[in-house]
């Protein structure tokens, strides 16, 4: 069986899943392009999220993205202006609740970004400048637990406005718009 593999940059608002069984109407991948049977997104972004996402027809390759050795970079725009000691306590680990439990995060990588790249798009408008300054972060982690990244900038006193998937593996998010869907021939972790 020859799978298919596929880069989404999924726009904000989207679950990252093809069947939703509860009762609201939410918008689901399958509106953005004709996947194949059996595709399944590899890993998640939750609703209001957006950003990288890798979909592919086999398993096998899902387990090798979620591996612990594949990194996965996030770009949060925070609420106020992230101070070094912030991006300091992100780099070390910090303790965030995960499944009813204190959870130590991993050491990452994280650094303030000065200058975005114009490839994450504009997004959805956040809020305007009466209301406080916002900046932004880089974070890359090995691991993933539910909303990590979004948990992470809140324990160091700067909650996400909006967060962004540029990059799982060697794969980038730079060249695709939001809602594109490319398929390629294998990912580049």
């Amino acid at each position: 069986m020859q799978h298919h593999h596929f880069l989404l940059h999924k726009p904000h608002g989207f679950l990252s899943q093809f069947i939703y069984e509860k009762k609201r109407n939410k918008r689901l991948l399958g509106e953005l392009f004709s996947f194949p049977e059996g595709t399944m997104a590899i890993g998640r972004l939750d609703e209001d999220s957006e950003g990288l996402l890798l979909l592919t027809t086999d398993g096998m390759m899902s387990e090798i993205v979620r591996a612990k050795s594949v990194e996965k970079e996030y770009y949060a725009q925070v609420d106020g202006l992230i101070t070094d000691e912030a991006v300091e306590q992100l780099q070390k680990g910090v303790e965030i609740g995960f499944k009813g439990i204190r959870y130590m995060t991993k050491p990452c990588q994280a650094k303030r970004i000065t200058e975005l790249s114009n490839f994450i798009g504009e997004g959805r408008r956040i809020r305007d400048e009466r209301h406080g300054p916002t900046s932004w972060v880089s974070i890359t982690v090995t691991e993933g637990k539910f909303r990590q990244v979004r948990k992470m900038t809140a324990a160091v006193g700067f909650p996400t406005l909006r967060l962004v998937r540029v990059r799982i593996g060697n794969t980038h998010l730079a060249g695709i718009s939001a809602g594109e869907v490319k398929e390629i021939i294998a990912f580049d972790l």
